[in-house]
């Protein structure tokens, strides 16, 4: 049977045993839901769904490009993240990438699928799970694709940007693309966000993977993109799959999403303090809190053991990341919420602590 290793299924049990709705800390989505713009655009778009969606998303791609401020063909999207991401391992077919550990799981399991062997570069809790400059010896001839998330899913952790900028060079240098997923840079800092989009141009080797999910909380719309100078490249993604793969319903909300500039500063500025208020409250209840630049906290507690089951037990879903490759029992990765929820949360895991020092199960 297929073993789903995510967060955000709220399908197998929508209710506790006494009736609460679960409440998902495991996805880590903008805590203020669909913007209204979005919802009036996807109600619009409902009669437009008679004809097949633009197989070039033209309106989507330029109002996109003119959003960040780069070519417009430079854009290719998906239905999600994760389908650009199987399509440009389809398209490029390498051989041997090398990845990080831990981190998202679709990219080993995109390159797999098309007999990719993989090299991990192991994060260390000693370094707090960032990326150090041994990396550059990892990158070799045998390279065909390095893969970084920025910030790190689930660690939460930056790359040093000029770290960043060797690895690309490095990678120019044997031959080898550089993936570099931005789909949290959004909801980093200022003073600490960066994209590497402006150094597009001048290196084809460089793709990078945004996505509208995470940012507009419309995972349910599936909507995602890749950005890269290489037209060859762009033929590949085109001929991978299937022409319509963008619904007209995401192009309708990729376009209203992209105007809603009051929404984006007010969930970065509800993120950044929620973010601040769930690390202190973590680690008041002696938990070992690892980067966390983004929307979501990742962190270490060994007691209680089995915290996501006695969470789960009072409603409350949280990602587990012992599946992850170079993770074990008691890493934890939380969604930020809204202080309701989030002091909710808090509560729960006080609660779960209390109960197994009771039982003797602490």
């Amino acid at each position: 049977m297929y073993t789903y290793v995510h967060g955000g299924d709220i399908y197998t049990q929508k209710n506790t045993a006494d009736g609460k709705t679960m409440i998902d800390f495991s996805a880590n989505i903008n805590p203020l839901g669909l913007p209204v713009g979005v919802k009036k655009a996807l109600k619009n778009a409902v009669r437009k769904c008679v004809n097949y969606p633009d197989p070039f998303c033209r309106e989507l791609a330029q109002a996109t490009a003119e959003f960040l401020q780069i070519n417009k063909d430079y854009l290719f999207f998906g239905n999600g993240a994760a389908d650009v991401l199987f399509r440009l391992a389809l398209s490029l077919k390498p051989k041997r990438a090398l990845l990080l550990a831990p981190t998202f799981a679709d990219y080993e399991k995109a390159l797999r699928s098309v007999n990719c062997g993989i090299n991990y570069y192991k994060l260390q809790s000693k370094y707090d799970f960032t990326v150090q400059k041994d990396i550059l010896h990892r990158i070799t001839a045998r390279t065909d694709m390095v893969v970084i998330c920025n910030p790190n899913n689930p660690t939460g952790q930056l790359m040093d940007r000029s770290l960043l900028e060797a690895v690309l060079a490095r990678c120019r240098e044997v031959n080898a693309y550089l993936l570099v997923d931005e789909c949290f840079m959004d909801f980093v800092d200022a003073e600490k966000a960066y994209s590497m989009r402006h150094l597009l141009a001048d290196n084809p080797n460089l793709i990078i993977l945004k996505a509208f999910t995470k940012t507009f909380a419309i995972p349910g719309v599936r909507l995602g993109y890749c950005m890269n100078a290489d037209a060859t490249l762009h033929k590949l993604l085109h001929e991978s799959g299937q022409d319509w793969s963008v619904s007209v319903l995401a192009q309708e909300a990729g376009c209203a999403a992209l105007q809603e500039r009051e929404y984006l500063n007010e969930s970065f500025m509800l993120i950044k303090e929620e973010r601040h208020y769930l690390i202190n409250q973590l680690k008041a209840l002696g938990a070992d809190v690892y980067g966390s630049h983004a929307n979501y906290i990742f962190f270490y507690m060994e007691k209680p053991a089995q915290l996501k089951e006695l969470l789960y037990e009072q409603g409350y879903m949280i990602r587990s990341c012992a599946n992850y490759h170079n993770l074990g029992d008691g890493y934890y990765r939380i969604a930020v919420k809204t202080r309701v929820l989030n002091r909710g949360l808090i509560k729960a895991i006080k609660e779960a602590r209390k109960n197994a020092l009771i039982t003797g199960t602490y």
